[in-house]
Parts: C-alpha cells; structure tokens; sequence
C-alpha cells in the first residue's frame, strides 16, 4: 500500500499548467523591456520551450519514473538558462523548474533547486557573470543569497517529504496490522463458534444421550416388568425429545428452552426437580439472597453449569443427594452444587468437564472454584459479578 504525498501531487498539477503561462509572460515582458535585438533566436528558443513544455511536460504522468523527470528538469533547465541568456526576462519562465526539480528525489531535489537559483540569480543581477568585476561580485552575492534560501528550502522540503513517506509507511503498516488483526478476529470468531458448538453439545446432546443410554439400560433389567419397562422407555422417549429441541436451539445459538418460558431460579428448580427424578438421585435447589436480576447471557452459563455439574454427578460421583444453592448479591451471583459422593483428588481437576464449565463462565468474567477429596463428596462453586 503506498500513500500519495499531497504536495507531489499538487506540484504535479502544477508542474504541468504553469510552465507555459509563464513563458508567455515572459515572452511578452521581453517586448516590453529594452535589450539587444535578437528576436530571430528568442523566436527559437521560446518556441522550443512551448513545444516542450505542452508537448512533454505536461503529459509526463505523476508516476513517470526518476530518470525521465531528471531528462525533463534538465531539457527545461537548459532552455530556461538560454533564455535568460537571451533576455533577462525570462527569469519569469525559469521560476518553473522549481516544480520539476522537487519530484527528483532528497540528493537531486537539492541540486536542481541550486541549479535554477543560480539561473534565476542571473535574471535578477543583469545576466551571468563575465569576469570578477562589479556585476560578477553582484552576481555572486544574489547568487549566495538565492542558494542559501533555496538550499534552506529544499532542506525543510526534504525533512518534510521525509516524514510524510514515514507517515506513509506507518499508515501502510497500520494497515497491515489491522488487516491481520482481522484476520485473526475472524480466525478466533471461528475458534470461540467451535468451543461454543463444542460445549453445546457436551452439555445438551451428550448428556442428553448419557440419559438415554441410562435410561434403556434400566429398561433392559426390568423388561419382565410391563409397567416399569414402560417407564423407562417413556422417559428416554421423552429425553429423546427434549434433545432434539435442545440440539435445534445449540445450532440456532438460542438460550436453553427452560430459560425461554422461566427466569434462572425456576429454570433451575425444574432442571433439578427433572434431573432427581431421571437419576433416582435426591435433590433439592435452594434459592437466597434477593431477587435474581441476571443478564440473559449469564443466566445461560449458569444454568450450562448447572447442568455440566449435575451430570457429573449422576456419572461419578456415587452420591445419594445433591444440593443447588443459587444466591443473588449485589454485585454478584453464585450457583454452589454440593454432593455426598466419594470426591476426587487434585490431580482429577481438570476431568469432568471443569474446563468447559471455567471457560463458559469466564467468558461472562466469571470463576469456577472446586473443594473435593476422595470419600468427602464435592463441592462446586460458580461466581459471577453483577457489576
């Protein structure tokens, strides 16, 4: 990516209009100022100079490269030079080359605008020094004076070139930048829908289906019995179903069907009232604090969590009851999910579906803690803040 320098681009404008208008001024202030009679030669030279100046320059575009502008300041240079040569006058026209010595690049920027310093010198001193008399040293003197403006001038334009090709180069980096970090946007856009996807389907279809599988195995041992192999089968129909919904809704990214019809505390009640009664496992879910004032999002993770953590209860903890505890603070929620089971060691923490459960909720800025041990049951502990 490269960004234009605005004044190149004016002086290139410039560049291409301002040549002959001043040459005919020129022109016409040699008619009207007093000097040796060489019209034949002016005739020459000026038509030259038009020519040139409408025929090439004007047409050089502003991407023209660096040798060809050198060929054209040095074509316009020579010409401006012979006609001050011929009339001082045409110091007027020689002011032009100004504007073809700046697209030259910082070392010949410099030497051009000496060049025509020293030409427009001549113009403005009575001619080119032909000797060390009176008019030479008054030559020399314009001439200092001229270079030292000029050469001050090209000096501010070179630092000033200078930055804006430095601007252009952050501008274009930033660009690069921004475009990567786009790119990697979109790249942990597609990350975070897979973990998302991945988690949906860890907590909706695969306990989901953990239930059903449970479900016709306890079918299978009481197939002798009409009523509870009907049950049993009732209920894997049921959960069959309930999947499916659940599995629709983790697709269409829409929150669990309980949160759709009730707020998080009745969504949980009913989650644990249906999980004791599938798992065979008692439980009770315990509501304090004041009133739940949950965003959308974290009643969603809460109640993932809730799920995620009943599940591993009913799959490894051995335990005979569980507990729900959901409190409302202030500036914070807390979901606790307590078991009678066996535990488990520190070096099983990360087992069980825990890291899911830590990244859904940090996603919302959330923390999971876990106190466990072997044989002391276990005690899950999810937080939130509200503010």
């Amino acid at each position: 990516m490269s960004i234009a320098d605005p004044w190149q681009a004016r002086l290139d404008r410039m560049r291409r209009v301002v040549p002959l208008p001043l040459l005919a001024v020129s022109t016409a202030a040699s008619f009207a100022v007093p000097g040796p009679p060489r019209l034949a030669l002016e005739a020459v030279f000026v038509g030259a100079a038009a020519v040139w100046s409408a025929v090439v320059s004007a047409r050089l575009p502003a991407e023209t490269p660096r040798w060809q502008r050198l060929i054209a300041y040095a074509v316009h240079t020579a010409l401006a030079a012979v006609l001050v040569g011929i009339n001082l006058c045409f110091g007027i026209f020689a002011y032009s080359g100004f504007l073809f010595a700046y697209p030259l690049g910082r070392r010949w920027r410099v030497a051009g605008f000496a060049a025509t310093a020293l030409i427009v010198s001549a113009s403005l001193s009575g001619g080119y020094p032909t000797g060390f008399d009176g008019h030479g040293l008054t030559y020399f003197v314009v001439a200092a004076v001229m270079l030292v403006l000029v050469l001050n001038s090209a000096s501010i334009t070179n630092h000033a070139v200078a930055q804006n090709e430095e601007r252009g180069r952050i501008i274009a980096e930033n660009a690069r930048l921004h475009e990567q970090l786009l790119t990697q946007a979109r790249h942990a856009g597609v990350v975070e829908e897979r973990q998302r996807l991945a988690g949906e389907i860890h907590d909706t279809l695969a306990q989901g289906l953990t239930g059903i599988i449970a479900q016709l195995a306890a079918a299978e041992h009481v197939r002798h019995d009409p009523a509870q192999l009907s049950r049993h089968l009732e209920l894997a129909q049921s959960l069959a179903r309930a999947n499916l919904a659940e599995a629709r809704r983790s697709v269409r990214a829409l929150r669990p069907g309980q949160l759709e019809q009730a707020n998080l505390p009745d969504a949980l009640a009913e989650l644990v009232r249906e999980w004791s009664g599938r798992s065979g496992i008692a439980a009770e879910f315990r509501e304090t604090g004041g009133p739940c004032r949950v965003p959308g999002e974290v009643e969603t993770v809460l109640f993932r969590v809730a799920q995620e953590a009943l599940s591993n209860v009913e799959r490894h903890s051995g335990a005979g009851k569980a507990n729900v505890t959901l409190t409302c603070l202030d500036d914070a929620v807390l979901l606790d999910v307590h078991d009678d089971g066996t535990g488990f060691g520190p070096d099983e923490d990360e087992g069980y579906g825990l890291p899911g459960m830590r990244r859904r909720l940090a996603g919302v800025g959330g923390t999971l803690t876990v106190e466990s041990g072997a044989g002391y049951g276990t005690t899950l502990n999810a937080s939130v803040p509200l503010r």
